[in-house]
């Protein structure tokens, strides 16, 4: 089931998301559905956030960025096939250069900018059969699981660019929050809760 993405200024896009229990209610097609609609809105991941959840759950597909000629055969090799559910995740370790990349969210239509993010990181997560893990990541797939990470921790991409770069938004923000942005996926956007 595709579900409606939650736009920017929504309240729930900064809260700090709770643990779940191994037997939080329809855990299975709740990822499932979030599988599902970030394929439908073509985005690389989604974190429970943006679906409305204040949990500590996102799901990250990294092909589509498998296509980019630009990289080498193995880092292409390697996105094409990294598909996986974070849940109750922590990064134990941020490491490297920071560097940067244009980065855009689904909650954030119309909106990239260059974000600055550490290279490598150490992520201790539970899959969605709660099966623990310990895993070290680094370039793009890092890069995307950190944004995701940010969203169960209260923290949009546009937190971490330069305040004259938020000014320069700030009417793209404020067309998201009024609605008047229209993505091709379904969303909902503050201004029209309550109507």
């Amino acid at each position: 089931m595709i579900l409606s993405i939650v736009g920017y200024g929504d309240p729930v896009l900064r809260k700090k998301g709770v643990e779940i229990p191994q037997d939080y209610p329809e855990l299975k097609e709740l990822v499932a559905n979030m599988y599902e609609t970030m394929y439908k809105a073509f985005g690389v991941g989604l974190a429970a956030p943006q679906v409305g959840l204040a949990i500590r759950l996102f799901v990250i597909d990294t092909r589509p960025f498998s296509e980019d000629e630009d990289l080498s055969k193995e880092e292409q090799a390697q996105l094409a096939g990294f598909k996986k559910t974070f849940i109750n995740a922590t990064i134990l370790k941020e490491e490297g250069e920071e560097w940067g990349f244009n980065e855009g969210c689904l909650s954030i239509p119309e909106v990239r900018e260059d974000v600055y993010r550490h290279e490598t990181i150490t992520i201790e997560y539970y899959d969605e059969d709660f099966n623990k893990h310990t895993d070290v990541y680094d370039g793009l797939i890092a890069r995307v699981i950190q944004h995701e990470y940010d969203h169960i921790e209260g923290i949009l991409f546009t937190d971490k660019i330069s305040s004259l770069k938020k000014r320069l938004i700030q009417k793209k923000l404020q067309n998201i929050m009024e609605g008047k942005t229209r993505p091709d996926y379904k969303m909902k956007f503050i201004a029209k809760k309550g109507r």
